[in-house]
Order: C-alpha cells, then sequence, then structure tokens
C-alpha cells in the first residue's frame, strides 16, 4: 500500500516585495563527518542557506504551525535531549490531546532513508506534513499556516530572502524546515573521535561494552549511524492502551504487523524514555527486556528464537549490561546538544 499526502489550498504568495531588504544569501557548508556514510537526501536539490536556515529554524520553534499556536515542531522537540520530549512517554498535542508514540529524536536526518516510527514518510521534506496535520499533534491545515505566515512582516521577508520564487508555499516551508533539519548532524561523541583518531580512549569498562554491543547489538544498531534503518519487532508485549500495529499500517502486510523502526543510539542517553510507545524507562530497563522481558508473537524476530523457535532474547549478565550502558553513553554528543545554531533562543 502506497501512501500520498495531497497538500490542498496550500501555495499563495506575497505582492510585498518592495519591502523585502536585498541581502546575500550564502550557502552554508553541509559537512559529511569523516566516518559518516552518504547522505540520503539529496543536498543538490534543496542546499541549506544562510536564510533558508534561518526561516526553517524560526518555522521550527514557532507555535502558528499549530491550531492552538502554541504547539510548535520544538515543543516536543526540545535540544537538551537530543530533540526529544523525555518528560512525556507520548507526543502531548493541542488542547491536551495525547498521541501513541514516543516523541523521536532529530539528528542526522539527512541520512535516513524513511521517518518515522511506522516508515510512513519517504522524504525529510514530506515529514513534517504528519505532525502539522495530525489532530493529535499539531492539528493545523497548510492552508490555515500559510495564511498565517502571510500575514507577518517578518516571514514575508524572509521567504523572499530564503527562495527566488519568494513565495510563501507550502513547498518552499517544507524546504527551509528541511533546510534546518539537514544541518542537525551529531558526529562529535567520544566514540566518534576515536573511530577518526581525534586522541579520545575508551575506558575498560567501555572497551568491554563496546565488544559486548558488537556481539550482541550491532546487527540491528549497524554502523556509525547506530541502526540499519530496518523495521523489526523486537518482543514487546501488546499494550493494549493503544494496540499499535507497527509498519502493517502503512504496507498493509501481516509480515510487518507488530515491527518499527530501529531508532539510531545515537545521545540515547539523553532520550529517555525508550520504544516507540516510551514504555521502558532507563537503559538497564531496556537491558532487562532484551536479555528477560521478551514476548513470543508471528512477528518476532527469528534473531531473538533459537533453532526450535524458543524466545531466547539477547542474554546478558547483570556486569554485561552495565558495561554496555557504559558504551552507550560514548554515544552523547555534548557538541551537537550546545550548538547554537539550533537553539531557539
Amino acid at each position: 500500500m502506497y501512501i500520498s499526502i495531497i497538500l490542498i489550498g496550500a501555495s499563495c504568495s506575497s505582492d510585498k516585495d518592495e519591502y523585502v531588504p536585498i541581502v546575500e544569501n550564502n550557502t552554508l557548508e553541509f559537512k559529511v563527518p569523516a566516518n559518516f556514510p552518504e547522505p540520503t537526501y539529496n543536498v543538490s536539490l534543496n542546499p541549506p542557506t544562510e536564510k533558508g536556515f534561518e526561516l526553517g529554524k524560526k518555522l521550527f520553534y514557532d507555535g502558528r504551525l499549530a491550531s492552538d499556536g502554541v504547539v510548535s515542531c520544538g515543543f516536543c522537540h526540545i535540544q537538551d535531549f537530543a530533540f526529544t520530549h523525555h518528560t512525556h512517554i507520548v507526543s502531548h498535542g493541542v488542547d491536551g490531546a495525547i498521541g501513541t508514540r514516543n516523541a523521536q529524536p532529530l539528528h542526522n536526518l539527512a541520512f535516513m532513508k524513511e521517518f518515522t516510527w511506522d516508515g510512513v514518510a519517504t522524504h525529510l521534506d514530506l515529514q513534517p506534513i504528519i505532525p502539522i496535520t495530525a489532530e493529535v499533534e499539531m492539528n493545523e491545515t497548510f492552508s490555515n499556516v500559510i495564511s498565517k505566515l502571510e500575514k507577518e512582516p517578518a516571514y514575508v521577508t524572509l521567504f523572499a530572502q530564503a527562495f527566488e520564487n519568494k513565495k510563501i508555499d507550502s513547498e518552499n516551508m517544507l524546504k527551509a524546515l528541511s533546510q534546518f533539519m539537514i544541518m542537525m548532524i551529531s558526529s562529535n561523541t567520544k566514540y566518534d573521535r576515536i573511530e577518526r583518531n581525534e586522541g579520545s580512549v575508551f575506558t575498560e569498562e567501555e572497551v568491554a561494552g563496546f565488544e559486548l554491543f558488537t556481539s550482541k547489538c550491532a546487527t540491528c544498531h549497524a554502523g556509525t549511524l547506530f541502526t540499519d534503518q530496518s523495521f523489526r519487532n523486537n518482543g514487546l508485549a501488546i499494550d493494549p492502551q493503544y494496540n499499535d500495529i507497527g509498519r502493517k499500517r502503512i504496507t498493509g502486510l501481516e509480515e510487518d504487523q507488530y515491527k518499527f523502526k530501529v531508532p539510531s543510539l545515537r545521545n540515547i542517553e539523553l532520550t529517555f524514555p525508550y520504544m516507540h510507545d516510551g514504555r521502558l524507562r532507563t537503559l538497564m530497563d531496556v537491558m532487562d527486556h532484551y536479555s528477560d522481558g521478551m514476548t513470543d508473537s508471528e512477528t518476532l524476530d527469528p534473531m531473538f528464537k533459537d533453532e526450535n523457535g524458543t524466545v531466547t532474547g539477547i542474554p546478558m549478565t547483570a556486569i554485561e549490561k552495565e558495561q554496555i550502558i557504559a558504551f552507550l553513553k560514548t554515544l552523547t554528543d555534548d557538541v551537537f546538544l550546545n550548538d547554537n545554531r539550533f537553539s531557539e533562543f
């Protein structure tokens, strides 16, 4: 099943060009870290510029994108916690509406193939459509958003400076948001410095944790991004409150029931609570789930079963769990978390 999203009544433009000061709009450097793969986002089709980035940042933190004028993208994606909403198990929207899924971290999005827990968005430019229009999130229409932005002189100026056609429309709005988000690269962890031979050294506990992680976790949390970007059922018991069927909601395939996208583990120390519905509070809770807490089902990933079909999970001792957690904490990127380029103020 393929899902297409059509924006209706969202292509207005401003006639106030005479009030827009002419400024240089230099292209920003989008630099792929030495230890990273090539981006999946085609930067050449929407190169980040100074004014495009500025516009995207302003939109990201603006409650006008929601029907209540309060719930911005930044409301659920807080920089101090790798752009998650750590105090909420699942997302909270306008008028106190409660969603069903935990807000995902926002970093390294230029390297991702699909977005959201079930992969409904296959391009970053389309991803913001989902939270903006979802009733339990921002609950707004693009025509209303565009109408609000056209009334703001600051937006009239920024759109005109950021895009050659000077239009305040849905396409430019989404492109600006992408220009902001693709620059959000998290690549300055202790792990990265060691991988790039920049002088850092693991402790003995971290070395042991890295070796255990490589043997027990890296099949799914693979490579420098710490995700193979697949969709898997990792044995979570079905929560009757949500009964979230996962990837099947998009594909309609029984084989995708209860499968969710493998998340990146970068900044995992700060992105609690964990799993698609935020049910696990701590990293030790996550370790305990994988060692002893899995629930069997028809779509449980085969790696968690033995040759007889018995659920084995990932065997770990208490010490091994502590060591793996010690390694996971080397994936915290303080440079990214404190980068003023991405801060609201």
